[in-house]
């Protein structure tokens, strides 16, 4: 089973930055990519950037363009996401996910979430 354990929530004021890192873990597995999905209050789930681990093709969702970049650390299986110019529309849970494969069998697997609040 792959555990998906993000960190760096919290509150932060218009303009701000947040640094969100996930990381994936246990037993063998191969990730074929990471991202972050957030779902705000009232809203639907939105994927907010993925990338592919091999290559490392990039994407972005519309509202978070040029403002947010994702990374990644192959060797560590982590990914992180760089949120820069905050603003209250960015306020939500946001979930790290990976699609990977255990025993050649691939799965998305998905961490806890981590709380982003962006205050006016």
């Amino acid at each position: 089973q792959v555990e998906v354990v993000e960190s760096g929530g919290g509150t932060v004021q218009a303009g701000g930055s947040l640094r969100l890192s996930c990381a994936a873990s246990g037993g063998t597995f191969s990730v074929y990519s990471m991202g972050w999905v957030r779902q705000g209050p009232g809203k639907d789930r939105e994927l907010v950037a993925r990338i592919n681990w091999y290559g490392g093709s990039t994407f972005y969702g519309d509202s978070v363009k040029g403002r947010f970049t994702i990374s990644r650390d192959n060797a560590k299986d982590a990914v992180y996401l760089q949120m820069n110019s905050l603003h209250p529309g960015d306020t939500a849970v946001y979930y790290c996910m990976t699609y990977a494969a255990v025993d050649g069998r691939g799965s998305e697997y998905w961490g806890q979430g981590t709380q982003v609040t962006v205050s006016s």
